[in-house]
């Protein structure tokens, strides 16, 4: 993800082609060999959190090389070449060897490369304009609430936001609700006194003390049970916790970022979200959209993902025009996630090609399928394995199997399929995670 921005970076051209350094990143060297490439790309960057880390140059010396990414910068190599290439040489150092002739792939990997370090990665008018919106907002105080499908980058945009944020140099705390048993979620998040309950050998300071001065991300915050809410919200107003056995509040200095794949007006309405909480945590909401919704994405971010997983020499450093086809084609059920393991699986079909092609795109195989109108559907249970499994094995099996099936009954209603199956909607929600994490679910299944 890239914003528009002011144009105060660095640009180096080296002399090899007779040109002078340019004062600024989105300053094209007249007579360069990449002027067309840098101009395409680089006015979208952010100028103070992209652009201005970035220098751009032509066969930079390792010297050099090695002197920007010591500052902190991120150097970029540019050279032209007939078999593209992609590679890290070091900590903050990216060679982009590219075809002129394919300047559409090539502004894709150089968004990329000068995403390094963590930062955003975006191509997309939808994540620019976002990232933009999410460096404003950066500056102040305020909660800030993101939304969207599970795997679209909440995460990385709730560190964006601290980054840029006067509370940079403090913590960033990220915690996900729905994966901590609820009977230890208040003393993991608000802490405890030594012998506040069984077990409590020793005080525990909880996550909101963990972040004082900085961010906490409260992931899935949707999934907060009701009797913990009210806490929530008194920490939220008041800026103080009182931990588990404690008499006296405790003052805390934490900015709060929220995060959920539910629509939380609608969990209002279903009384399972306080009203009061929503709109405390929604003074400013942002929403991510589904990655099929942000084709622009699509290259800059499978190029990100090469560049993570293929740096060994003889690994593929490329994705060929035809794979980036089929790529963007996708629907993309499992956005980000989905992307990321695609791409990792191309490195391993393309053993020691150069480039990953389109028959080395394989896709996930989703055991709850997009249906045309958009809507999720429950596919048929695996084929049984005739391997030897254990009896535990054959336990989650079985009951994932009556998970699915009740859930097809129910039209995948998930508080139906809880009363039919005699258990708790938290319980059942446990029970999908497992079966996401061990496959039976595609990612980001609405289940």
């Amino acid at each position: 993800m890239t914003t528009p921005g002011q144009t105060t970076g660095d640009t180096m051209i080296q002399p090899a082609i007779a040109t002078p350094p340019c004062a600024a990143a989105s300053e094209a060297c007249e007579g360069s060999a990449h002027d067309i490439l840098i101009g395409m790309t680089v006015p979208l960057m952010g100028g103070t959190w992209q652009r201005d880390r970035i220098v751009l140059g032509e066969s930079l010396p390792p010297a050099m090389a090695a002197g920007i990414a010591r500052s902190g910068k991120i150097a970029i190599a540019l050279d032209h070449a007939q078999v593209p290439v992609l590679a890290q040489q070091g900590l903050g150092r990216v060679t982009l060897s590219y075809d002129p002739a394919l300047l559409t792939a090539a502004r894709a990997a150089l968004i990329a490369a000068s995403a390094q370090g963590g930062w955003p990665v975006a191509g997309d008018a939808q994540s620019l304009a976002l990232l933009t919106l999410a460096e404003r907002i950066a500056v102040s105080d305020i909660p800030v609430l993101l939304e969207g499908p599970t795997g679209t980058g909440k995460e990385v945009l709730a560190r964006f936001v601290h980054r840029l944020s006067a509370r940079s140099a403090g913590p960033f705390v990220a915690v996900n609700c729905a994966a901590m048993p609820e009977a230890m979620l208040e003393a993991l998040l608000f802490g405890h006194r030594k012998g506040a309950f069984t077990g409590a050998a020793e005080a525990g300071e909880g996550l909101f003390r963990a972040a004082d001065g900085g961010t906490l991300l409260l992931d899935e915050i949707g999934e907060l049970p009701l009797a913990l809410q009210s806490k929530m919200l008194r920490a939220l107003q008041e800026g103080e916790i009182l931990p588990l056995g404690a008499t006296r509040p405790v003052k805390v200095d934490v900015r709060v970022v929220a995060a959920t794949n539910r629509h939380l007006a609608e969990e209002v309405e279903a009384g399972r979200f306080r009203e009061d909480l929503l709109y405390r945590l929604n003074v400013f909401p942002l929403a991510l959209p589904a990655l099929r919704d942000r084709p622009g994405d699509i290259a800059p971010l499978a190029f990100a993902m090469l560049l993570r997983h293929a740096p060994a020499p003889g690994q593929p450093g490329w994705i060929a025009a035809d794979a980036l086809a089929v790529l963007e084609a996708h629907a993309w059920p499992g956005n980000v996630r989905e992307l990321e393991n695609v791409i990792r699986r191309a490195i391993l079909l393309a053993g020691n090609a150069a480039t990953i092609g389109a028959e080395h795109i394989v896709f996930d195989t989703a055991v709850r399928p997009i249906a045309a109108n958009g809507v999720t559907e429950l596919a048929p249970p695996p084929v049984r394995s005739a391997a030897p499994r254990s009896l535990s094995d054959v336990a989650f099996a079985s009951e994932a199997q009556a998970i699915l099936e009740t859930l097809s009954r129910h039209g995948g209603n998930r508080a139906a399929t809880a009363r039919s199956l005699g258990i708790s909607e938290r319980t059942l929600r446990y029970r999908l995670a497992s079966m996401r994490g061990a496959g039976m679910l595609a990612a980001g299944g609405a289940a």
